[in-house]
C-alpha cells in the first residue's frame, strides 16, 4: 500500500484571506480516501430580498447597490433592469452606452484589484501584499495608481466610486459634460499605457495546472462581447431570455452554507471571467483574441486558476471598449435633454407609464452573471424581490473542483495542499458576503 493510499490529512482554513466576505475550507482524508471537501460559509444571512420589500420602484436600486462594496454599480443596474423590464421601458441607446461605460469602469477596478492586490502575492510567495511593498515595489506602486485611475473615472460619470447615486430608472440624473469625457479619456488612455506594465507581472503569475471540465453560463449577444445586454447561454447548449433565467439557475441550500448554491443540469456549473470568454471569445476584438493566445488561453479552457487570466483579457477589451465609446460621444455629443430625475414629476409621467408586472434585470458583473428578480404593484412599490449573486451560482463548482483537485495532488505537503486549495478559491474571486441571502422569510 503507498503512502498515498495510506494518508490521512485534515485541513480547515479559518477565515480564507484575500477574498471578500469570511468562508473556511474544510478538507478531511482518511486512509487516501476524501471523506469531506468543501468551502464552508460561515456568515450570517443578509435580508435584501425582505429590505426592498414595500419600497419604492425609483429607490430600490440605491438599497440594492449595497449588496456590495465592489460590485455596486452592477447591482445598481440589474435592479434598474429589472425594473424597466417589469413596466415595460425601453432606456434610450445614449443611456445603453453610458451603463455599459459604467460596467465597463467597475470590471476594470475589480479585476486590477483581484490581479495586483489578491492573487499576485500567492505567486510570489508573500501572504499578502503588504511583504510586496518591500519585494516587488514597483508592483504595490502600480497596482495603487490603477485603482486610483478608476476610482477618478467612476467618480465623473456615477457621481462617486462606490454606490452610484447618477443611475437611476429612465436614465442617467447628471450626463457627463464635453471636458468630464475628455478627462475621462485621458485617464483611460494612462490606464492603458500602465496596464502594458502590470501584463508584465501577469505573464510571470505561475498557476496551478489543473482541470476539470463542466458547464458555463454567462450573457451572450450577436453583436458584442456581452456585460449589459444578451440571453443567457449555457456551454452545454441552450439559450433562454434573461426573464427565464431559472430553466437554468436552481437554487438550494447546502447544509454546510449560510449561502444559497446553484446547478442546471449537472451537479454544479461556472459562472465568471472565464465563462464568459469560453462562450463570447469570438466576440472579442482581435488584439484582445492575440493577448489571450500570448497568455497561454483558449477556449474551452476547464482551468479554473485560469480564471484570473481571462480577466486579465477582459480588462485589455474593458479599456479599449471604454475608450470607443467615449470617442462616439465626443464626435456626436451628449444629449443633455435625456437627463432624468431621480423621482420623476407628474409632467415627465408621460415618458412612461407605471404598471403591475415582473421584470428580471441580468448583467454581467466582474463575478459573473447577475440577476435581479422584481414584482411590481401598480403603484410602483416592489412586492417580491429575488437576487441570484454570481458566487452563489459558483459555490457547487468551487466544491466540485476541490473534490477532484485534493486526491491528485495527495502527494504534496499539506502546506502545499493548503495553499493550493486556497488559490482555487481566490482564482474564483468569491464575494461571499454578497452571496448570502434569504429569500422567503416569514415572522410568525
Amino acid at each position: 500500500m503507498s503512502n498515498i493510499t495510506k494518508k490521512n490529512l485534515d485541513i480547515n482554513v479559518e477565515y480564507l484571506t484575500r477574498v471578500e466576505g469570511h468562508g473556511n475550507i474544510v478538507v478531511n482524508v482518511k486512509e487516501g480516501k476524501l471523506e469531506k471537501c468543501h468551502l464552508n460559509v460561515i456568515e450570517a444571512p443578509r435580508f435584501f430580498e425582505q429590505m426592498v420589500k414595500g419600497r419604492s420602484m425609483f429607490e430600490v436600486q440605491h438599497i440594492t447597490s449595497r449588496i456590495c462594496g465592489i460590485c455596486s454599480t452592477g447591482h445598481c443596474l440589474a435592479s434598474i433592469k429589472a425594473t424597466e423590464d417589469a413596466i415595460g421601458f425601453t432606456p434610450s441607446e445614449q443611456t445603453r452606452k453610458l451603463r455599459k461605460l459604467a460596467l465597463h469602469y467597475e470590471t476594470l477596478d475589480s479585476h486590477l484589484l483581484h490581479i495586483l492586490f489578491l492573487v499576485a502575492p500567492d505567486c510570489v510567495g508573500a501572504e499578502s501584499v503588504f511583504p510586496m511593498i518591500k519585494t516587488h515595489p514597483e508592483v504595490v506602486v502600480l497596482a495603487l495608481k490603477v485603482k486610483k485611475i478608476c476610482s477618478d473615472l467612476c467618480d465623473i460619470l456615477l457621481g462617486r466610486h462606490t454606490h452610484p447615486i447618477t443611475l437611476v430608472v429612465r436614465g442617467f440624473t447628471k450626463l457627463p459634460t464635453r471636458k468630464e469625457l475628455e478627462k475621462s479619456r485621458e485617464l483611460l488612455v494612462e490606464l492603458a499605457s500602465d496596464y502594458g506594465k502590470a501584463l508584465e507581472v501577469i505573464k510571470t503569475l505561475k498557476l496551478p495546472k489543473f482541470e476539470r471540465e463542466t458547464e458555463y453560463l454567462a450573457l451572450s449577444h450577436p453583436d458584442e462581447y456581452a456585460f449589459l445586454d444578451g440571453n443567457l447561454k449555457s456551454s452545454d447548449g441552450g439559450e433562454v431570455t434573461p426573464q427565464k433565467y431559472l430553466e437554468f439557475v436552481h437554487e438550494y441550500y447546502a447544509d454546510h452554507c449560510t449561502s444559497k448554491h446553484s446547478k442546471n443540469k449537472r451537479t454544479s456549473y461556472m459562472v465568471g471571467a472565464l465563462a464568459r470568454f469560453n462562450i463570447n471569445h469570438e466576440k472579442l476584438p482581435k488584439n484582445v483574441r492575440d493577448l489571450a493566445d500570448q497568455l497561454g488561453l483558449k477556449a474551452p479552457c476547464y482551468n479554473p486558476y485560469m480564471n484570473t487570466v481571462a480577466q486579465a483579457v477582459e480588462t485589455l477589451f474593458c479599456a479599449q471598449d471604454s475608450i470607443r465609446i467615449i470617442d462616439e460621444f465626443l464626435a456626436k455629443g451628449i444629449n443633455k435633454d435625456e437627463a432624468v430625475s431621480s423621482w420623476p414629476s407628474k409632467n415627465e409621467a408621460g415618458s412612461f407609464k407605471i404598471k403591475a408586472g415582473r421584470g428580471v434585470g441580468a448583467v454581467e458583473v466582474p463575478r459573473g452573471v447577475l440577476f435581479h428578480d422584481y414584482t411590481i404593484n401598480g403603484k410602483g412599490m416592489i412586492e417580491k424581490a429575488n437576487c441570484v449573486i454570481p458566487t452563489n451560482q459558483n459555490l457547487s463548482n468551487m466544491d466540485d473542483d476541490l473534490r477532484k483537485m485534493i486526491p491528485e495532488i495527495l502527494e504534496k505537503t499539506k502546506e502545499e495542499i493548503t495553499l493550493q486549495s486556497e488559490m482555487l478559491i481566490r482564482a474564483y474571486d468569491p464575494c461571499i458576503s454578497c452571496s448570502c441571502h434569504m429569500l422567503d422569510v416569514k415572522f410568525v
